[in-house]
């Protein structure tokens, strides 16, 4: 009779510890009282870590996001290199980074809907602007393009780069200031984030910006299983563009009009 008792206190003790990487759905987010958001902080304008604070497009929506269920937000840093993996060990709900949409990622994931278009593009200096003007003039031999690992730029570059001098750099918020320096000639980078630096560093241009490689969206990343979730999630995008909230966010963040 001893050992049933004692079998029985320890199932109920088993039954009560929290899974190992048990994905939160909407209902335990809004029990808690926080939503968890992955990010990078090094991608402006979408993301950045200013000395603890985030700050950038996808800061601000992740904010408006949990102003709307009524819960606190809670940035978790991840990198390009353990983007997915954080996401599938549940280290946050929802990824907002200026996260691509991918079919790999989607494997392993579920995505809102899109809401910027965007293609691979070069930034350069303004003196080299008129010195790449396609894709064959970067990929040449002497050219030094600069490459944050774990990314679409870098899956991008191993792609399609044969000739030129691949650079990597940990931070990719290095390698815009690397290009200013001349430190590196090229960095192949989302249209958005070449036309910021263009427009916030006189020494920079985008000059393909208008023509990008490629054509894709961002998303935001959730769990596999998170449905209700990403049906939300969809829901506040739509009720932020409705109600003019996402382009006044585009506009002061991104430059964009809708």
């Amino acid at each position: 009779m001893k050992n049933f008792f004692y079998l029985m206190a320890c199932c109920t003790l088993i039954l009560s510890i929290p899974a190992i990487g048990h994905s939160r759905n909407l209902e335990e987010i809004l029990e808690s009282g926080t939503l968890k958001v992955g990010t990078t902080g090094d991608y402006k304008p979408f993301s950045f870590n200013n000395n603890g604070n985030y700050e950038g497009f996808d800061i601000a929506v992740a904010k408006s996001f949990a102003k709307k269920l009524g819960v606190k937000v809670e940035f978790v840093p991840t990198t390009w290199r353990t983007l997915m993996a954080d996401l599938k060990s549940d280290k946050y709900d929802i990824g907002m980074s200026g996260i691509t949409r991918t079919i790999s990622r989607q494997k392993d994931a579920r995505f809102s809907q899109g809401y910027v278009m965007f293609g691979k593009t070069p930034l350069v200096t303004q003196e080299q602007a008129q010195k790449f003007t396609s894709l064959a003039d970067i990929d040449q031999k002497g050219v030094r393009i600069g490459v944050n690992p774990g990314g679409t730029n870098e899956k991008f570059v191993k792609a399609n780069i044969k000739n030129a001098e691949v650079v990597m750099f940990e931070s990719n918020l290095a390698i815009p200031k690397a290009v200013a320096a001349g430190k590196v000639d090229v960095m192949i980078t989302d249209s958005v984030e070449a036309l910021y630096y263009a427009a916030t560093n006189e020494k920079l241009a985008a000059p393909l910006a208008d023509k990008p490689f490629t054509r894709s969206e961002l998303g935001y990343p959730m769990s596999a299983d998170a449905e209700r979730l990403q049906d939300t999630v969809n829901f506040m995008m739509d009720q932020m563009i409705l109600k003019g909230e996402m382009a006044t966010l585009k506009m002061e963040y991104l430059h964009m009009t809708e």
